[in-house]
């Protein structure tokens, strides 16, 4: 279950945005490193500190776990490149003028016994210092993670690695109970008794890890390479159109569907170019599916979601002062966009308590996209003229955006795509209208033309000049302009106030305020 919160006193949703705050603006720039059993990773977190744009992101694969269980060492070969890698992405980060560059290390460099030198040869070298943290701490930020996309929520967040698979509860944005065990897909190459023993093993481990963890009949948040690896092949096995990993869901039958695709496929070479999936990581996706399939047979959840914020963006919350924590991510970054590309920084504040007469019944979910679509009205206007409704479509559909599944994508994509056109047949998208039901398409356009009316009827962000009176009993929707506006009601602005209303089947009167 995922819980979005009311606006607190504060000034609400479009309050003082926090990332003007100074305890915000000094996680403007972050950098984090996670040395994983299967890659290392280098990310920057750039923008609005709730809801950051990733400035830098790249990623090596290492395979430091690669051969442990043999040997208990970390990989020769591994090892070499994931110094190199460090040396690399700290030099990146002085060059990006980072004041401090965290680096936590998980199960691989944990569990090596030469762990610890490899620790000590980064900080000799680099003079990075490496945080190795216990697979209940890699839980713990794993899951708040999630909380950083997904405020408020309730699940159980697995966390799958190389050498580990790691559990964590989390009600109410809180993280509560965490267990950690060996099953990253690295570690199960190793056990012995073929299929049969390794089934047997995962059941036996995922028992245990039910004992301690209880019942979890919420959602479960999926966090791992391995995971969205899994999710690509779904996404390609149902030929699901819109390709943003990010609150994709899953059903618990089709997770079982793809985990026999995956074992079944002639040609896994062929599926991983399809996909879009690394060789390292396509190899161990079937292990990994095996577990994922025990997994959701275990704790029987009531939806699947996959969760593209982890250990690293974990790192990133645990900076954070609580009422940025407390904040809504997609109104936050809707607020920085404004702020950094709109012509009228503060417009959409006003355009949203134009409209809001026309969207009184709707439930709080959709006025928040609603909200986010008036922030977001005018960030694309650098776009050429003919192809600014489909820019505005892509970047709402593909964006870096916390709090948003897949429907209100395509929701929020429509609106902004109808603020600039009044068509959405012919476009390159209309594949993706299928996402949403026929209600959805309908609301979106209203808005997208009642934006498209609204910004041309004001001067500047604290103008009054009109309002909105929407009887929809009666399908009647009425206009009254102050006297100073009118000169604004020309022939365009007439033409789409008339086209919002046969979007809204309605019947249009326009009267002047008496003041």
């Amino acid at each position: 279950m995922n819980v979005l919160v009311e606006p607190h006193h504060d000034g609400g949703l479009f309050g003082r945005p926090l990332f003007e705050d100074p305890s915000a603006r000094a996680l403007s720039r972050v950098g984090v490193v996670d040395v994983g059993s299967n890659s290392v990773r280098f990310v920057v977190f750039d923008g609005a500190a709730r809801s950051p744009a990733y400035f830098y992101n790249e990623k090596i694969m290492c395979a430091l776990g690669a051969g442990m269980s043999g040997t208990g060492r970390l990989n020769p070969e591994g090892r070499v490149r994931a110094l190199a890698a460090l040396h690399r992405f700290n030099r990146l980060a002085q060059g990006m003028g980072l004041s401090d560059l965290t680096v936590v290390a998980t199960a691989a460099v944990r569990d090596a016994s030469d762990g610890p030198a490899f620790c000590s040869d980064v900080e000799r070298e680099t003079g990075l210092y490496v945080r190795v943290i216990d697979g209940r701490e890699e839980a713990r930020l794993s899951a708040q993670g999630v909380l950083l996309g997904w405020p408020g929520s309730y699940g159980l967040v697995c966390d799958i690695g190389g050498s580990s698979m790691e559990l964590a509860e989390i009600s109410g944005g809180i993280v509560g109970r965490r267990e950690t065990s060996d099953l990253g897909p690295l570690k199960l190459q190793t056990v012995k008794g073929g299929k049969k023993g390794r089934a047997a093993h995962i059941k036996a481990t995922m028992e245990r890890l039910k004992d301690a963890m209880g019942a979890q009949r919420d959602r479960l948040f999926l966090v791992g390479g391995s995971w969205r690896a899994i999710c690509k092949v779904d996404m390609h096995r149902r030929g699901y159109p819109l390709q943003v990993l990010h609150e994709y869901r899953m059903t618990p039958k089709a997770v079982r569907q793809t985990a026999k695709f995956i074992a079944k496929h002639p040609d896994p070479e062929q599926l991983r170019n399809a996909c879009g999936i690394s060789a390292a990581r396509m190899a161990l996706a079937p292990l990994a599916a095996e577990v994922l399939v025990r997994l959701i047979k275990t704790f029987k959840p009531k939806d699947i979601a996959i969760s593209s914020y982890g250990i690293r963006e974990g790192m990133l919350y645990e900076q954070m002062p609580q009422k940025l924590r407390d904040r809504d991510p997609l109104i936050e970054a809707c607020y920085f966009a404004e702020s950094k590309d709109a012509r009228m920084p503060g417009f959409g504040k006003r355009l949203y308590e134009f409209l809001e007469p026309l969207f009184k019944s709707a439930p709080f979910e959709r006025k928040r996209l609603i909200k986010a679509a008036c922030l977001l009205h005018d960030v694309s206007w650098r776009a050429h003229p003919d192809y600014r409704a489909e820019v505005c479509f892509d970047n709402a559909t593909r964006a870096n955006l916390g709090g948003l599944k897949h429907s209100e994508r395509i929701f929020l994509g429509l609106a902004l795509l109808h603020r600039y056109t009044n068509q959405r047949e012919g476009t390159h998208f209309e594949y993706l209208y299928d996402l949403v039901d026929d209600k959805t398409l309908t609301d979106a356009e209203v808005l997208g033309k009642a934006m498209r009316f609204g910004a041309m009827m004001w001067t500047d962000k604290d103008a009054n000049l009109g309002e909105f009176r929407w009887y929809p009993k009666k399908k009647k929707l009425e206009l009254r302009l102050s006297k100073d506006a009118m000169p604004l009601f020309g022939e365009v602005a007439e033409a789409r106030l008339n086209s919002l209303a046969a979007s809204l089947r309605a019947d249009v009167t326009v009267k002047q305020r008496k003041r």
